[in-house]
């Protein structure tokens, strides 16, 4: 019987880079990850989520299931979030689960997985008091679990 395939959850906040995201998921396939996106509502005006779908092999979640629902996704092994906005960021590093992506990246948070995080603000957002305490906030949870 082969191994089960470690499964990555590719976390899409609204920006750009979403339109490659394609590549970035055959890239992680390569690498023998089962890949799952799920995106922020605003990522979804950024990404093909048919393309996205059909490369994956699973829907494209945005939203939260219904309590009654199975899901429809694996659980996850790892997340990258990419590109993660000022928004998410921010919200995550507060434990604010106001969306999908966001509760499943504080669940993962609590739990100890890894996480990858490539942020995506302007320059200006970058040099905001809140986004730089985030960022720090987010990076000492990682050397708090893994000294």
């Amino acid at each position: 019987m082969p191994a089960k395939q470690p499964v990555l959850y590719v976390i899409a906040c609204g920006g750009r880079p979403c339109g490659q995201l394609p590549a970035f998921v055959s890239f992680a396939q390569e690498q023998g990850w089962d890949v799952c996106v799920i995106a922020t509502p605003a990522g979804t005006k950024f990404l093909d989520a048919e393309r996205l779908a059909d490369l994956t092999g699973h829907p494209v979640r945005s939203q939260y299931k219904q309590p009654d629902e199975p899901d429809v996704l694996p659980p996850a092994d790892a997340f990258v979030v990419a590109p993660a906005t000022f928004n998410t960021i921010n919200k995550w590093a507060q434990g604010i689960s106001d969306t999908l992506a966001l509760g499943l990246l504080n669940e993962a948070t609590g739990k100890g997985l890894p996480i990858a995080a490539v942020p995506w603000p302007n320059v200006d957002l970058v040099r905001h008091p809140a986004f730089r305490r985030s960022v720090a906030d987010l990076r000492g949870v990682g050397r708090a679990r893994h000294p």
